[in-house]
């Protein structure tokens, strides 16, 4: 094979094609991009070939505002638009509390607040966009199994379709949470576990959203529940996202689909009415992971290997696509004047301009899964009392939604 690219992509999920998509648009068409992802990717193009990706499972992704500017610039959102639920308000109330507020998308004169997507939608029309560039060397299925620093650049070891030896000036490490690429380049990680599992589904409702979103706070974690587009029967549809102690996650995972049903209900109340099917349900561990160094010469660490988040605010792919918009701004920037792609100083650049957005973004999710579980009676007070004067104190509301829609990023950035 080729044994050089400029730019290598290790991992092709969501962020990594996205990445690759925005790569191939922003920088010259000189500058050669390989993505090299372990899973066959699914196909629509002429070949037809069909395959399972672990990022394109049956959970949901919710898309902020800022996402959908990043999506329409390089002209994939409207095909997305076909399999996207808009959100056009969102509910946020603490159970068994006064506490409560909605937010609306009418009122900030906006489409939508955000939009969710299932991933295997998302995927799809991804990966067909990413052929249809045709502007990025695909290798898959392959995986990166090792990357020794050379010179200026990295000298990657890859198995799989075209194994071999590959050389770069540029290694973007994609390969999500459990990162074994980051693994063996030897960069550390810090972790804060919260003891909960987030436990994902389908379900099915007696009355339709309305484009409404639910996060419900509760004394085991937070409930939310993302509108969908109805199922082709004409069901009306939600996804749950749903943080509990593990032991209890792993039993409304396997228990009988009434179990589930009643408990949730429970839970969520009647505000779609009775629930009345589940789909297939998952469950895995949360915790905060951050990368301790997100760049070196010739290495960036992207996406969930940079930094997994709580899913409760639904800001962790958002915040990935506003890194690689960034990144993609300082490369094009960079390869214009005449320098590497994974040159030190470059590199350090794009993390000085996203550490503010990263800061607040992971310190928002971070603060809200403990500041509702906590069951100090005083502190509860002020928790309901903050969520009634979002309704009393429109700039603070305005600028939770802002943080929400991804809009308050550019606030705060080091451009130096």
């Amino acid at each position: 094979m080729n044994n050089y690219s400029d730019i290598v992509i290790a991992g092709g999920g969501m962020v990594g094609i996205s990445m690759a998509l925005h790569l191939g648009a922003v920088l010259p068409r000189q500058t050669s991009i390989c993505l090299v992802e372990g899973f066959a990717l699914p196909r629509d193009d002429a070949g037809g070939e069909h395959g399972y990706h672990p990022s394109f499972d049956a959970r949901s992704t919710a898309l902020s505002y800022s996402s959908r500017v990043i999506y329409e610039q390089l002209g994939v959102w409207q095909d997305l638009q076909a399999g996207l639920c808009p959100i056009e308000r969102i509910h946020v109330s603490s159970r068994g509390r006064f506490g409560s507020t909605v937010l609306r998308a009418q009122d900030y004169g906006w489409p939508a607040l955000g939009y969710v997507a299932e991933n295997a939608w998302l995927g799809q029309v991804l990966v067909r966009a990413l052929y249809r560039q045709r502007r990025v060397r695909v290798l898959s299925p392959a995986r990166v199994c090792h990357a020794t620093p050379r010179g200026t650049g990295v000298s990657l070891q890859v198995d799989g379709a075209d194994a071999g030896a590959l050389q770069t000036a540029l290694l973007l490490v994609a390969d999500g949470a459990a990162s074994g690429l980051r693994r063996q380049l030897g960069v550390g990680v810090m972790e804060k576990p919260y003891g909960q599992h987030a436990l994902v589904a389908n379900v099915a409702a007696a009355q339709p959203h309305r484009g409404c979103a639910y996060e419900r706070f509760t004394g085991q974690g937070p409930l939310a529940l993302l509108p969908l587009l109805p199922a082709p029967g004409g069901d009306c549809r939600g996804a749950v996202v749903w943080s509990l102690p593990p032991e209890r996650a792993m039993q409304l995972r396997d228990c009988p689909e009434p179990v589930f049903l009643h408990a949730l209900q429970q839970r969520f109340g009647y505000r779609l009415g009775r629930l009345l099917r589940v789909g297939e349900r998952h469950c895995y561990p949360l915790a905060l992971v951050r990368a301790v160094e997100q760049v070196r010469q010739a290495v960036v660490v992207m996406g969930n290997a940079a930094h997994a988040l709580h899913p409760v605010a639904g800001q962790g792919y958002n915040l990935a696509l506003r890194d690689v918009a960034e990144l993609g701004a300082v490369l094009a920037q960079a390869l214009a004047e005449g320098r590497s792609p994974g040159d030190l100083a470059t590199l350090q650049s794009y993390q000085r301009r996203q550490q503010p957005d990263q800061a607040r973004t992971i310190g928002f999710s971070d603060l809200l899964p403990g500041l509702f579980m906590r069951r100090d009676p005083l502190l509860g007070l002020a928790r309901d009392t903050a969520l009634a004067g979002l309704d009393i104190l429109p700039a603070l509301k305005r600028e939770f939604v802002r943080h929400a829609a991804g809009l308050a990023a550019s606030a705060g950035r080091d451009d130096g």
